[in-house]
C-alpha cells in the first residue's frame, strides 16, 4: 500500500510504465537531433536494443506513438504555460495573457522541432476528438489562452464586429462547445480566433525561420503585435505589463 492508502502498483505495471517513458525520451531525442522523419517504431526500437515486434506491445503503430508523443508535449507546453500564468494576478486577466503570449514564444524558439511536430499537426480532427490520447492535452493547451479571453470578456473591453458572415456561425459554435456553457456570443469568439491566429503566426514564423530574410530580432515585432492583440481585446496596459 502507498502511503494514500491505495495498492502500490504492481511490478509489471511499473516496468511497462517506466519502458513509455523511455519510449517518449527515445522519440523526442530523435525528434529534436534528426526530425520529425526520423521518429520510427523501428528506430527507437534499435536505439532502445529491443526488437520491433517487442515495441509494438507498447505503441502497436507508428500513428499511437505520435499521438503519445504529441500528448506529452502538449501537456509540458501547457504547464508551461499555466506557470507563467500563475505568476501575475488572477485579478489582471490582461496581464496573464500577455506572460502566456511570451511563454508560448520562449518555449517554441527553445523547442523547435516539438513546436514544429504540435503545430504542423500531425493529428487530424479525428486524431484529436474525445475520446483519444491527444484530446485532453491539447485542449488544455488552448484552454489556458481561452479561459483568460473569456475572463477579459466578462471586463466589457471587447469591440467586436457588429455582423458576422454565415459561414462563420457553424464553426465558432464548436469553439463555444468548449466553453463549459459560458454565453459567449459567437461574435466575441471571432475576435478571440482573429487573435489567436495573430499570434500563432507570430510566433510561428520567426520560430520556423521564416523572419531570417528581413530580421535578426524579431522580438520587437513580436511585443508590438501582442500589444496590437491585447489592444484588440480592450485590455488596459500599463509601462509595468509592457516591461
Amino acid at each position: 500500500m502507498t502511503s494514500t492508502g491505495k495498492p502500490s502498483p504492481s511490478r509489471r505495471h511499473r516496468v511497462r510504465e517506466d519502458a513509455l517513458e523511455e519510449i517518449l525520451r527515445t522519440a523526442r531525442r530523435l525528434l529534436v537531433e534528426q526530425g520529425p522523419t526520423a521518429v520510427t517504431l523501428r528506430a527507437i526500437a534499435r536505439e532502445m536494443g529491443m526488437s520491433a515486434p517487442g515495441l509494438y506491445r507498447y505503441h502497436p503503430s507508428h500513428h499511437d506513438l505520435i499521438q503519445a508523443l504529441t500528448s506529452h508535449l502538449y501537456e509540458e507546453l501547457a504547464t508551461a504555460l499555466a506557470t507563467a500564468r500563475d505568476q501575475e494576478p488572477a485579478s489582471e486577466p490582461g496581464r496573464r495573457l500577455r506572460a502566456v503570449s511570451r511563454e508560448l514564444r520562449h518555449w517554441a524558439l527553445s523547442h523547435p522541432r516539438e513546436f514544429g511536430l504540435l503545430f504542423t499537426k500531425p493529428l487530424t480532427d479525428a486524431d484529436t476528438a474525445p475520446g483519444t490520447a491527444a484530446h485532453d492535452p491539447s485542449w488544455r493547451f488552448g484552454g489556458i489562452l481561452l479561459d483568460l479571453m473569456v475572463q477579459i470578456w466578462h471586463r466589457g473591453g471587447i469591440q467586436p464586429p457588429p455582423t458576422l458572415d454565415t459561414t462563420w456561425i457553424t464553426q465558432l459554435e464548436e469553439v463555444r462547445e468548449h466553453l463549459a456553457g459560458e454565453p459567449v456570443p459567437l461574435e466575441v469568439i471571432y475576435v478571440f480566433v482573429a487573435c489567436w491566429t495573430r499570434l500563432y503566426g507570430t510566433v510561428a514564423v520567426e520560430a520556423f525561420g521564416h523572419l531570417d530574410f528581413a530580421l535578426t530580432d524579431p522580438e520587437p515585432l513580436f511585443e508590438h503585435t501582442l500589444t496590437d492583440i491585447l489592444t484588440t481585446l480592450g485590455v488596459a496596459e500599463s509601462s509595468r505589463d509592457r516591461t
